[in-house]
């Protein structure tokens, strides 16, 4: 039986059904919207989305799209600090075209990167996190520069495990832990250093989406558009998408590269 947007709207529904929650079906937009009776805050649904994850997973599409916006609704109606849970706090790499204000108009904290990505900052919740405003540290009287040193320190805490790919005697090197901070290894400078110096061509990075980071040790043409090619197969198929453009990691700076005719790279 083919599904539609009412169906679906009926599933989540039932799933969601709440005494705390209040559900809406935009019919024009062909959106579904969960809140909180109490506070409004809630999440919006694009059906179309959804019912093609269903057709492709079935039931467990369904499954894990209700489980994460159970805990989406539990982190909008807590209140959170960030005095005490230092350990918890790490960078996220997001898209420059990621909305850089929550829905209420407040400024989230960020720093500024590459001209495809920037710094973000996430308060981590365990299943979820909670991406940190400038409210947040008004309230606790920290500054933007704290934030960002704690976050630089966790995050070199983090393992650096990766499993490498040969292919075409090029070295891709893929750290994917799923823990919500792999393409955040990207600004761990001591870590790119480590594999620039154990590189014997060129070494680029990429980040296509939130859990992937990819590092490979170029020692031909032919290794620049496998890189191009991967990059952009991950970036189409990343839950949270963030550049289909790879870099060149040099004097430990990044820079973009483009793939031109002939396999041969440009520096944007």
């Amino acid at each position: 039986m083919k599904m539609t947007s009412i169906k679906m709207k009926k599933i989540l529904e039932n799933r969601l059904s709440s005494p705390d929650y209040r559900m809406s079906y935009n019919r024009d937009k062909d959106t579904f919207r969960i809140e909180w009776k109490e506070s409004k805050k809630g999440i919006k649904i694009k059906l179309p989305n959804i019912i093609a994850k269903y057709n492709e997973r079935g039931e467990e599409a369904i499954d894990e799209l209700e489980d994460h916006i159970i805990e989406a609704l539990r982190i909008m109606n807590e209140e959170h600090h960030l005095s005490g849970m230092e350990k918890q706090i790490f960078p996220v790499i997001r898209a420059t075209s990621f909305a850089s204000e929550t829905k209420s108009g407040i400024k989230l904290v960020t720093n500024d990167h590459t001209a495809e990505t920037r710094i973000y900052y996430a308060l981590d919740l365990g299943k979820s996190y909670r991406l940190i405003d400038e409210n947040m540290l008004k309230n606790e009287q920290w500054t933007k520069e704290r934030i960002d040193e704690i976050a630089t320190f966790n995050l070199r805490s983090l393992a650096n495990d990766y499993k490498t790919d040969r292919v075409a005697n090029n070295d891709f090197h893929f750290i994917a832990t799923q823990d919500g901070y792999d393409a955040s290894r990207i600004l761990n400078e001591a870590f790119l250093e480590e594999m620039k110096a154990n590189s014997k061509g060129e070494l680029a990075v990429a980040v296509p989406h939130q859990d992937v980071l990819i590092v490979a040790d170029i020692m031909n043409k032919t290794g620049y558009d496998i890189l191009a090619q991967m990059t952009m197969k991950f970036f189409a198929e990343g839950r949270i998408p963030i550049t289909s453009l790879p870099f060149i990691y040099e004097d430990k700076a990044l820079e973009p590269i483009f793939i031109l005719a002939k396999n041969r790279p440009k520096k944007n």
